[in-house]
Parts: structure tokens; C-alpha cells; sequence
């Protein structure tokens, strides 16, 4: 008789089919709920089934059940880690019992009526990582739960998340006050790398399983598409690691030499094959697999675990991304959209609708990325490091991003949004003002300071106008040799450099040669690892050591100015001889054109970006071979004080308005001034209104930074008293004080300081 009441297990793809049908079927929330217990039990062979869902005080509410007490239904509630249900939340995994009620973490609770069942199941009910209930079934019989049986109330649970966080159930009055969506505000404080302020909604970027994509048609057809899937992401990963070079954008080697061993791992992919036998689509099967190893591993509390999720987790999106075909998920985005992601790449950044598109919160990420620079480049705040954003948020959800501070509020509280909109008002404010001043920028003491812009993206050239820029004081030139596969063509080059100088009209623009190498990897660069990147084999020193490489691009510089002024800039460069080899290539390359009979650019100028103290020191020995200096601000300070300025731990160990920097840079002005050579500040010191105002009062007359503060330094340097600033500091640079900045924060208008930079220097 046992045996007639526990009947064999029937194919889990029939009651997954049924599921489906039952999803097109228009009836209330709770009905709803109440069908599904009811067709899971008869397909599954079980005396009850039971759904208890999260409550915003993490309760588990029996919200539907087949067999137990209808009236207890929205009354049971079990508080976090109570019972057996309680359990199966906490450990995120499934739980298996022959005898409930000898179980020590059994809770009797008599109003369910369940007294008479003694096996019980229950199985995580997961979306995204999180969980959002727990799926039970219990029989009268004392018997083992077989591990099929099991495995087809996982994948149930997979699809009934789905069906649980539709908007008919979350918004029904019945279900009122479940926490199957997120809905408490969070706040993630994370680097700024990107400037401005955006409020709209989440958009996240990874692939994402819809819902009507969950249940195969052909589960035989599912595994096929799967497998092939599996083996096209082994053989990339296999490529990238073996061709001995890392794709721009792409994981480090050490990574991408983990995700070879996930890709094999035998247990990952049986569990992948095990869904989709059980009928799941194939994409499906990706999505409850990671969702089961998210759950697991977000609750370790070892670091080496949360690791390996990641790893996991990127692995899951590339399989995600080869069932697709290798589509990117750039969907259509809603208006206002704020795009949260683990990482993205420049050229996916750039596919996005520029309209739609208001910021990017990324959990990974650094100011020198690749996509950070796209962002400058398109005005759209970037916020980075921001660990575990995309486990807190839901598509669609409102959201703040905050690239000053580095900030990103999901689902903010009402005054939080009240504070932003009162501060985005005043930024959209003194925006309109600064656009109003797009005339030369003169100090109140009449002084004239050239203000150019930084750029490495055609598109940055529209703010030229907007700005009144003077010109672009530094063209980054290697953006377009990282995003290319192969080295761009001579004639590739060109077309870049002629749309430059067509855009910029007769403002001069400065050229920087490649600066690749540290960071800023080209796919068909040699591959180097090396101990300290930023201290290597990169810039000039790539450039001379392949002269080829070099030369390419100066030959394409001198075809795209044709008969206009060109202006050529190396960068780091550390020796006097570096100077002359580079010069003398470039001399090598105009006779060539000359002979070749190509017009020749009708002036020719040469710069260097002076990024190294050794260069600093011996400038008088290079200063003969050049035309212009330009200092690199960025990476001088940091070499200076020997911190890496990327690195928070240090980063903050140092001020550049230090008697011992500023004399520095003061003694390149003064160098340059005794030879008559002209000499500019790029980088971020050029950008902060009280960093700029003191490189003016040390003589500096050209400054050259993004263009969004191009308006800010403008306002700053009208109300500047230069000649008194100049002479403050002066007195002043032998000072024994670690840093000027108190002492002119104290000094104001008495140094000659408006009051836009000293409030700016404190933060106001």
C-alpha cells in the first residue's frame, strides 16, 4: 500500500511543460501560487507541497501549499534560520530528511496541520544569487529522498523564481510586503573615475535569461547546443592563453588560467548537462547553475572563495554569451539608463544610445582603464571597486551615481534623492555659466592664460566650441591602436589624424605618440609581464627598441597634416639621448615624404612630455632638441614621491603643493623660460582650481586638462591676483612645511586667491 502512495517519479520535463502552460494563464497572484503547489505535488508524486517566500524582516511566509492547512497560508510565518525551512535558507542548499520531527532543527508548528508527514525536501528558491524562498515537499511514507527527485524540484525552484518575482505576484495585494525583489536602499562606496552626477535606472550587464527562455521544446537539442557552446569557450580561452598575448580588455593571465580550469571541471559541467536533461533550456541551465553557486559561495567567508565566484561568474557569461551567438548585451536601454556591471570594455561602451546612456557603476574597474577613458571622453560618470552592486540590484530600479565621490545608491530614501536633485540643479547651473565663458582666459591682473583641452577620442573635439578652448593641448594617440585587433593601416592612422586637425580647424592640437605598454595593453603588442608595469617597457622606450612601430605612426602623422602646422609630442622620456633618437626618427621620416613627393605639413614642431624627475634634472641637456615641453603632472608627482597614485594605501602620502614639488616644477618653468621654450602643465593638478591657480603664480601660462573643467579654471583664473600669488609663493617655497595647502587656504585674497579655489581646496 506504501508503494501506491508514493508513486514513481514522472518525467520532470511534462510537469515543466505544465508549468509553462500554467504561465500563460491570466489569474490572480495567489491562485496562481496555489496551482503550482498543486501541479508540482501530483507530477512529483509528493502528499504536500509548500512555497514560503522572504518578508522584508527576512521571515519565510507560507504563502501557498498543496496538503497542509489552507488557513495557514500568509499566517505561518518561521523567523530567519528557524525549522527545517529556516535551514534550507540559511545554507542556501537543499535539505533531505526520512523523519522531520527527529531532525534537531525541526520547528512544530501545529496551525500548518503537517503532523501526519514525516519525509521532508526542501530546495532554495534563488533568483540571482538571492534568496527568495524555499520550495518543500513531505509524505506521510518514511522513506529516502532519491537525488533525481531532489535535482527536479531545484530546477522547479529555478523556474518558480521566475514566475514569484513577475509583477502580477509581487504586486498583489496578498502578497504585500514579500521581499522577493530587492527593495531595501543601499549605498556602495566605491573610486571616482569618471566625473559628474547621474540619476536614473538600473540597467545590469550581464546575460540575462528571460523568461520564456527557460523550458526547452527539445531537451536533446538543448544538450547539443550546450555542448558546442562549451567547446567553442575552451578553444578561446585555450587561444588567448597560448598565442601568448591577452586581448585588450580581457582577463589577466593568471584569471584567464582559472577559467581554463572551471572550463573543464567535470562537476560544473555535469551539473550544466543534469539541467538540461531535466529540461531546461541551455541558457537556463547556466543561470541556475550560477545562481546555486552564487548563493553558496556569497556566504563563505574566506576570501579565496569569493574569487573563485567571480572566476565562476565571468566563466558563466562567456558560455552565456556563445549560446547567444557572441552577442553583447546591449539591449535597447530605457531612458536614464545607469548600466551596473562587473567590468565592461570600451568598444561595448561605446554601442550604447549616448542619449540613453546617463552613467556606469562597475564592481571592477580603475581611473586608467580603458573604459574610463571612453567615459571622460563621452562626459558620463564612471564609478568603480564597487564590490557586490550587482547582487544588490534589479533591473530597473532606481538608482544615484555619484562620480565626485564615488558613490552609487540603489533604491535611495527620499532625502537622499531630495539632496542629489538640489546638487544636480547647481552643477547643471554653473554649467550654463561656464558656457557663457567662452572667450580667453584673463586674470584679474590681466594676464593671459592658455587653456587647452586633453582628448584621445575624435568625438571629445565637439567640446572644443562648447568649452572655447584654446586648442587640445594633448591628443592621446594610442585609443585607437587598443581597441583595433590588428595594427591599424597607414591609411587607418591617417584618417584619424586628418579628422583630428579638420575638427580642431586653426587651433593647434599636440600629438602624443603611443604610449602603450603598463596598463594599456594592444592585442598585437608583444605580451610582457613584467614586476612594476608603470616603470617598464612602455611609451618611448617601446617605441625606439620597434622602431617600426614608431615610425608607422609618424609617417601617417606627416600624410594627415599636409600643409598644415603639425606638433609631435614624446612621452616618457627619461635621458637627452631619448630626445634625440626620437627627433631623429621623426627627421628621418619627413625626408622620406619629401622624396616620396607627399605635401608636406607647413610647420613641424617637437615636444616632449616631461614624466620623470631623471628628465626634470636634465632638461638644460635636451632642452636645444625641442620646441615645447609639456609637463606630465600625473606621473612625475608619482615618481617624485615614488607613490603610485592609483594605489589608495599611498596615494594620499603625498601633496603636490609641497615646498619640495613645487620647486621642482617651478625649476622646469625656469628652465624653459631662460631658453625661451614654450611649456605647459597637462594632467590633474592642471584640472583643480587651487592646484592651477599656484601653477600660475610659478609662472605657468598654458594648462591643459579634460574638458568639462576647462569652464571651472576659466571662472577661477578671472578672479586671480597672479602678480600677488606670484609673489606669496615666493616667499614661500623654502618653506619647512610638508605642504603649502593649509597656509594658502589660510592666506585666501591675501594671496591673491579668489574665493572659487579656496572653497574648492576645502572641499565645500
Amino acid at each position: 500500500m506504501d508503494d501506491l502512495k508514493t508513486p514513481p517519479m514522472r518525467d520532470p520535463r511534462r510537469l515543466l511543460k505544465r508549468m509553462r502552460e500554467l504561465m500563460a494563464v491570466q489569474e490572480n497572484a495567489q491562485a496562481r501560487l496555489d496551482h503550482l503547489t498543486a501541479m508540482i505535488a501530483e507530477e512529483a508524486g509528493w502528499d504536500v507541497c509548500s512555497i514560503y517566500l522572504s518578508r522584508q524582516s527576512n521571515a519565510l511566509e507560507l504563502c501557498a501549499t498543496f496538503g497542509l492547512k489552507a488557513e495557514a497560508v500568509h499566517h505561518v510565518r518561521l523567523q530567519p534560520g528557524e525549522g527545517l525551512v529556516g535551514l534550507v535558507a540559511r545554507r542556501a542548499r537543499p535539505l533531505s530528511t526520512s523523519n522531520a520531527r527527529a531532525h534537531p532543527a525541526f520547528s512544530y508548528k501545529p496551525e500548518t496541520g503537517e503532523e501526519p508527514f514525516n519525509t521532508f525536501v526542501g530546495v532554495p528558491i534563488l533568483r540571482g544569487g538571492r534568496m527568495v524562498g524555499v520550495l518543500t515537499a513531505q509524505t506521510s511514507q518514511e522513506r529516502q529522498v532519491a537525488t533525481d527527485e531532489i535535482e527536479t524540484l531545484q530546477t522547479v525552484a529555478m523556474v518558480l523564481a521566475e514566475i514569484v518575482a513577475s509583477g502580477d505576484i509581487v504586486d498583489s495585494e496578498e502578497m504585500a510586503g514579500l521581499d522577493v525583489r530587492q527593495s531595501r536602499p543601499e549605498r556602495f562606496q566605491g573610486g571616482a573615475f569618471s566625473g559628474g552626477i547621474a540619476r536614473g535606472v538600473a540597467v545590469l550587464f550581464e546575460p540575462h535569461v528571460e523568461s520564456a527562455r527557460l523550458i526547452a521544446d527539445d531537451p536533446g537539442r538543448e544538450e547539443e547546443r550546450l555542448d558546442t557552446a562549451i567547446s567553442s569557450l575552451r578553444i578561446q580561452i585555450d587561444e588567448m592563453l597560448d598565442s601568448g598575448r591577452i586581448p585588450f580588455g580581457g582577463p589577466t593571465r593568471d584569471v584567464l588560467q582559472a577559467y581554463r580550469m572551471f572550463a573543464h571541471d567535470r562537476g560544473w559541467l555535469e551539473r550544466l548537462r543534469e539541467a538540461v536533461r531535466r529540461g531546461l533550456t541551455a541558457e537556463a541551465a547556466v543561470e541556475r547553475v550560477r545562481n546555486e553557486n552564487r548563493a553558496r559561495l556569497m556566504k563563505a567567508a574566506d576570501p579565496t572563495f569569493r574569487e573563485r565566484l567571480h572566476d565562476l561568474e565571468d566563466l558563466a557569461n562567456r558560455l552565456l554569451r556563445h549560446l547567444n551567438g557572441g552577442a553583447k548585451s546591449t539591449a535597447e536601454l530605457p531612458d536614464n539608463a545607469i548600466i551596473i556591471a562587473r567590468n565592461i570594455g570600451p568598444a561595448e561602451l561605446l554601442e550604447f544610445d549616448r542619449e540613453k546612456l546617463k552613467g556606469i557603476a562597475l564592481e571592477e574597474g580603475s581611473a586608467q582603464s580603458h573604459a574610463a577613458i571612453v567615459a571622460k571622453a563621452l562626459g558620463i560618470p564612471l564609478v568603480g571597486r564597487l564590490e557586490g552592486a550587482l547582487d544588490q540590484a534589479e533591473d530597473g530600479d532606481p538608482v544615484i551615481l555619484d562620480g565626485e565621490f564615488g558613490v552609487l545608491h540603489i533604491r535611495p530614501q527620499v532625502d537622499v534623492t531630495e539632496t542629489y536633485d538640489a546638487r544636480i540643479q547647481t552643477l547643471s547651473e554653473r554649467r550654463l555659466a561656464y558656457a557663457e565663458l567662452r572667450g580667453p582666459a584673463v586674470s584679474a591682473d590681466g594676464v593671459r592664460i592658455g587653456l587647452h583641452m586633453n582628448a584621445g577620442l575624435l568625438i571629445e573635439l565637439m567640446a572644443l566650441d562648447e568649452t572655447g578652448a584654446d586648442g587640445v593641448g594633448l591628443f592621446r594617440t594610442e585609443f585607437q591602436f587598443m581597441v583595433a585587433e590588428t595594427l591599424p593601416r597607414l591609411s587607418a592612422q591617417s584618417a584619424v589624424y586628418k579628422s583630428v586637425l579638420d575638427a580642431a580647424g586653426e587651433r593647434p592640437v599636440v600629438f602624443r605618440t603611443l604610449d602603450l605598454g603598463g596598463d594599456k595593453v594592444a592585442p598585437f603588442a608583444p605580451s610582457t609581464k613584467e614586476p612594476n608595469p608603470a616603470l617598464g617597457w612602455r611609451a618611448i622606450r617601446m617605441g625606439l627598441d620597434r622602431p617600426g612601430l614608431l615610425r608607422y605612426q609618424l609617417r601617417a602623422l606627416i600624410l594627415a597634416a599636409a600643409g598644415r602646422p603639425l606638433k609631435v609630442m614624446f612621452p616618457m622620456i627619461s635621458a637627452p639621448w631619448e630626445v634625440r633618437a626620437a627627433r631623429d626618427m621623426l627627421d628621418r621620416e619627413l625626408r622620406h615624404a619629401e622624396r616620396a613627393g607627399y605635401v608636406m605639413p607647413s610647420d613641424v614642431k617637437v615636444g616632449i612630455m616631461l614624466e620623470t624627475p631623471g628628465m626634470a634634472w636634465a632638461l638644460e641637456h635636451a632642452i636645444d632638441a625641442v620646441d615645447f615641453v609639456a609637463v606630465g603632472a600625473n606621473d612625475l608627482m608619482q615618481y617624485f614621491f615614488a607613490a603610485d597614485r592609483q594605489n589608495s594605501r599611498v596615494s594620499d602620502r603625498y601633496d603636490v603643493l609641497s615646498p619640495a614639488a613645487l620647486d621642482l616644477l617651478k625649476r622646469v618653468r625656469d628652465i624653459c623660460a631662460e631658453h625661451d621654450t614654450p611649456v605647459s602643465v597637462c594632467g590633474e593638478i592642471a584640472s583643480k582650481p587651487l592646484e592651477a591657480a599656484v601653477l600660475i603664480g610659478l609662472g605657468y601660462r598654458s594648462l591643459s586638462m579634460a574638458a568639462p573643467n576647462i569652464g571651472p579654471i576659466k571662472k577661477l583664473v578671472s578672479g586671480l591676483d597672479v602678480e600677488k600669488l606670484g609673489t606669496w609663493l615666493a616667499s614661500r617655497l623654502q618653506s619647512p612645511a610638508d605642504s603649502l595647502r593649509p597656509l594658502l587656504l589660510q592666506a585666501g585674497e591675501d594671496a591673491g586667491l579668489p574665493r572659487e579655489a579656496v572653497e574648492n581646496g576645502r572641499g565645500i
